[in-house]
């Protein structure tokens, strides 16, 4: 069995070697050394997560897959080295950027912040969520396009009325922001509530759909 130390210890060099990378001059060979090293990874089923970023109207997003399919989206504010760690204990060691594993998450995303996507078809991988909160998550891409249900009206939908604030913590740990959307969840008044992305993200999102 993996020492836990020996594990933190991989991790937190994956994280180092991959943050010297992307400040080194020599950046861009090296770059195409990790991309040729998560190609052949991939073919020899030897990645655990492969991840990328891309650029939005809400700030630079990390997406990363499994094989199963997208399993997070997150925001800067969350730290993607923070994130990159997490899913390295959570899911395995075998961390690596790859975007080709990612392209269809990146396409659909900048089709939707271009305005010419309403809905994702995307494979997701789900384990990150379980219980009430996986069980909110996947009634939210219900709430349609330019929409949006307040965190008492999902509780009703999930079957559990008094769990508003069960539903709250179900959306402030959406693991698959934007893809997932518990954007369009406000409170009972109108007001934003919560957001994992922030407030100003969550206003541009709604903005984007015709409700801001």
């Amino acid at each position: 069995m993996t020492d836990p130390d020996d594990r933190a210890s991989d991790d937190a060099a994956f994280l180092a070697a991959d943050a010297l990378d992307r400040a080194d001059p020599v950046a861009p060979t090296l770059a195409a050394l990790r991309l040729r090293l998560a190609d052949a990874a991939e073919q020899a089923d030897a990645l655990d997560v492969g991840f990328t970023t891309i650029d939005s109207p809400v700030g630079p997003l990390l997406l990363a897959a499994t094989d199963r399919g997208l399993i997070r989206v997150a925001y800067s504010r969350e730290d993607h080295d923070t994130v990159l760690g997490d899913l390295a204990r959570r899911l395995g060691p075998r961390i690596l950027r790859a975007p080709k594993r990612l392209d269809a998450a990146a396409r659909e995303l900048d089709e939707y912040f271009a305005g010419r996507r309403r809905t994702f078809d995307l494979p997701l991988d789900r384990r990150l969520s379980t219980g009430f909160r996986d069980r909110v998550q996947r009634l939210l891409p219900d709430i349609p396009y330019g929409s949006t249900r307040t965190y008492r009206e999902v509780a009703e939908t999930a079957g559990s009325p008094a769990a508003t604030r069960a539903v709250g913590t179900a959306c402030s740990t959406n693991p698959l922001p934007v893809v997932i959307p518990c954007h369009r969840v406000l409170r009972s008044d109108g007001t934003l509530g919560g957001y994992i992305g922030g407030l100003a993200a969550k206003t541009t999102l709604l903005e984007l759909e015709g409700r801001g």
